[in-house]
């Protein structure tokens, strides 16, 4: 009889712990999607800001259209971007294309004078801070989940229950290049 009884309470302990892994887990994981759900709202405000931005510099550099293509081509592939990666991916592509556009504001100095481009500027400017925040967050919480999911034994519990690892946002390989300052 007392070795049912250890048996019974060694199961317990053990359901207990798988138990408290499973929903270890899933708060991780809930973590992750809030915080890939965060990056994206920062990265549709800045969808929604660049037509107002192309548009203002239209304004002023009519025949720079190529440029001002690019930007709103870039734009809708973010837009249609699924995934992380891909997401990350077409997101870098849109922020070469911006670049392109304020360099277009040193040559007409009407629109780098511009209040109305001087505001864009600044808000994309803090949406973008706001979306290099979120994606540390994110990056934090993917490894955490990761490092749970990969780690014995808590890997025991996530492959039974099919928890996937999740990707990390990177750098583009041109933000890690290095940079030449010559004065």
């Amino acid at each position: 009889m007392m070795a049912l009884i250890v048996l019974i309470a060694i199961v317990v302990i053990l359901a207990l712990w798988a138990v408290g892994i499973y929903n270890s887990l899933v708060r991780l994981r809930n973590k992750a999607d809030e915080a890939e759900a965060g990056i994206d709202a920062h990265l549709q405000q800045r969808y929604d800001l660049v037509p107002n931005l192309v548009e203002t510099v239209k304004g002023y550099a009519k025949h720079e259209s190529a440029t001002l293509e690019r930007v709103i081509e870039a734009r809708n592939a973010a837009v249609a971007a699924k995934g992380v990666r891909d997401k990350a991916k077409a997101d870098d592509v849109l922020t070469d294309a911006l670049r392109g556009v304020f360099a277009l504001a040193e040559s007409y100095p009407d629109l780098k004078a511009s209040q109305g481009f001087a505001d864009l500027q600044r808000q994309l400017q803090t949406i973008e801070d706001d979306i290099l925040s979120s994606r540390k967050y994110y990056n934090a919480v993917a490894r955490e989940l990761n490092d749970r999911i990969m780690t014995f034994p808590s890997s025991l519990v996530a492959s039974a229950f099919h928890f996937d690892k999740r990707d990390y946002i990177e750098a583009d390989e041109g933000a890690r290049e290095r940079v030449e300052v010559r004065f």
